[in-house]
């Protein structure tokens, strides 16, 4: 696979030098590969929010590099101007970060800011918004006069719109009810799909993650503790408990059953799995209802 983003010995202290110095990252080195669904998790205060925002430039590393498609994104004022464009970031409640007077004008903000065409523009706001379910009826109406998960899909659609290579999202089901998270997961799976760029899943749901990524990287006192396939990853329920993280809901009803006796794999991390599994024991193997 064609690596995409490269981190080499990433590190970042906040106040450096002062009584408050606070180490957030360290010792980062990892590749981010082209059309990979990366799910990043950790709990609160791993580093995972510090590192997401190097990675479009927002920070600057205090030691290490990071390159997109083998550039260093901080090579120049230039550089790390244009990488904003290439590397889409979706801030948690991004809806808050909404301020212009209708729903297409805050769609269209960043592709103006590229010194697109008007056409261009345009292009870009009817399919990004297209990606995110928001109808073009919406589009004079002003974005503070909607709901929630409309507001959430809005502020995806103003970053899909720059076309961005990478597509970083931190916790987007964040605060919304079980059909409008179910629906936003849904718009990012649908996008990558579509257009095959790179995404970044950010979240605390574990169950969220195994359903949609095939990489799971987990940060742990601002390290990567773990990086490999979901099944991989979820094998080590133990440990991730032992971080302080929750495992998906399958992966610890498996580990009960196995607890009574039931001989069930080890990577267990979605509902089919855990339905094949136990259907398996049973001598089963037809549909249930």
């Amino acid at each position: 696979m064609d690596c995409v983003i490269r981190i080499e010995a990433l590190s970042h202290i906040y106040s450096r030098g002062t009584p408050f110095e606070k180490v957030a990252i360290e010792d980062i080195n990892l590749e981010i590969y082209k059309g990979q669904m990366v799910g990043l998790i950790g709990h609160t205060g791993s580093g995972k929010s510090t590192f997401i925002q190097h990675l479009n430039g927002l920070l600057a590393p205090t030691t290490g590099r990071i390159f997109y498609e083998g550039a260093d994104i901080f090579a120049s004022k230039t550089a790390t101007r244009d990488v904003r464009f290439k590397v889409g970031l979706v801030f948690q409640y991004p809806e808050y970060q909404l301020f212009e007077e209708t729903v297409y004008r805050d769609i269209a903000f960043g592709p103006k800011n590229m010194k697109l065409s008007e056409a261009e523009v345009d292009e870009r706001v009817r399919e990004a918004a297209q990606f995110v379910g928001i109808p073009e009826e919406l589009f004079e109406k002003s974005p503070l006069e909607l709901s929630g998960g409309q507001k959430r899909r809005i502020a995806i659609a103003g970053v899909i719109a720059m076309r961005p290579g990478v597509l970083i999202l931190d916790e987007p089901t964040a605060g919304l009810d079980p059909s409008g998270c179910e629906g936003i997961l849904q718009n990012i799976v649908d996008y990558r799909r579509k257009t095959g760029s790179t995404v970044i899943l950010v979240t605390h749901s574990m169950d969220d993650a195994a359903r949609i990524a095939e990489r799971i990287i987990v940060f742990a006192d601002g390290r990567v503790a773990m990086d490999g396939a979901p099944e991989a990853v979820f094998s080590r329920a133990d440990e991730l408990l032992a971080m302080g993280l929750d495992v998906p809901a399958p992966t610890s009803i498996a580990k009960a059953l196995r607890q009574k006796g039931l001989s069930l794999p080890d990577a267990i991390y979605t509902l089919d799995q855990l339905r094949d599994a136990v259907l398996a024991l049973a001598g089963g193997g037809g549909e249930t209802c």
